[in-house]
């Protein structure tokens, strides 16, 4: 079992300051990079931070607007996120990476996939969606944030959370998630929303050259096999592992598996 620290990323150059943690010890192999999606932050990880094998450096950042994290007034686009992406592994001296993206935290990640291949090993998309305007209740959720204010209030982010997960998921991690949830000012909210539903997702799909894992619950709420397969096809080199009877959160559901497939995953490439 890894141990976890947190540390603070300065990325200068107008862009915010992003908390981080820490697994595992520096060495000579791939990195991985696990980035969180929606109102999330670094938290939605340490489950499976601490199950990775303390061989297997990892890190996570929590992202603009979320958490601890800065929150500027602007700037959360999908292409945001990415740009903030990569100048985290900028400033860590990251060359190149195993990215692992959590739920819509996979669209970023496949976005500098494809974008910077030079910078990417190999792409884990956990839970991730291919597209999302598609989906009426994603839709009908962006109506209901109209009227949220600020403070947000814990009881919604509550909803919203146990709405993605099942009884698989420990009560004291799930009251984290919410608390992390909670922290995201409601422009976070809306903003982050509104730029996943403009963007043109099925074209961040294009272009991924990296061996691509997508991991996926049979239960998740959200997505189907369907909007998976759309992953699949897109991306060349990919393929599919699912577990059953796991939701949305398949990483918080079943942390231990899911490290066992990043390391196996992880060392192939280095192999």
């Amino acid at each position: 079992m890894a141990a976890v620290t947190v540390h603070r990323a300065v990325l200068g150059d107008g862009r915010p300051t992003l908390p981080y943690a820490a697994a595992g010890r520096p060495g000579d192999g791939l990195p991985l990079v696990l980035v969180h999606g929606y109102v999330d932050s670094w938290w939605i990880f340490e489950p499976l931070l601490r199950a990775l094998p303390a061989a297997l450096r990892a890190y996570a950042p929590t992202q603009r607007g979320h958490g601890d994290a800065d929150k500027p007034e602007e700037g959360y686009l999908p292409e945001d996120f990415a740009d903030d992406l990569v100048a985290f592994l900028d400033h860590l001296g990251i060359e190149r990476a195993v990215l692992v993206g959590g739920s819509s935290g996979g669209v970023q990640a496949r976005i500098v996939a494809g974008r910077r291949p030079d910078r990417v090993a190999g792409l884990v998309l956990l839970g991730v969606p291919a597209l999302l305007a598609d989906k009426p209740g994603v839709t009908g959720f962006q109506e209901t944030l109209r009227t949220l204010d600020d403070p947000v209030d814990r009881e919604f982010a509550a909803e919203f959370a146990r709405g993605l997960a099942t009884d698989r998921v420990a009560p004291g991690f799930l009251e984290t998630v919410i608390d992390e949830n909670a922290k995201a000012p409601a422009r976070v909210w809306r903003e982050t929303l509104r730029g996943l539903l403009e963007t043109d997702l099925a074209a961040t799909l294009t272009g991924i050259l990296v061996p691509t894992l997508v991991v996926w619950g049979d239960q998740d709420p959200l997505l189907t096999r369907s909007d998976q397969q759309l992953i699949l096809d897109a991306i060349p080199d990919s393929r599919l592992l699912v577990h059953e009877g796991a939701g949305h959160l398949v990483y918080g559901e079943d942390p231990d598996r899911v490290a066992r497939e990043l390391a196996a995953f992880a060392g192939a490439l280095r192999g």
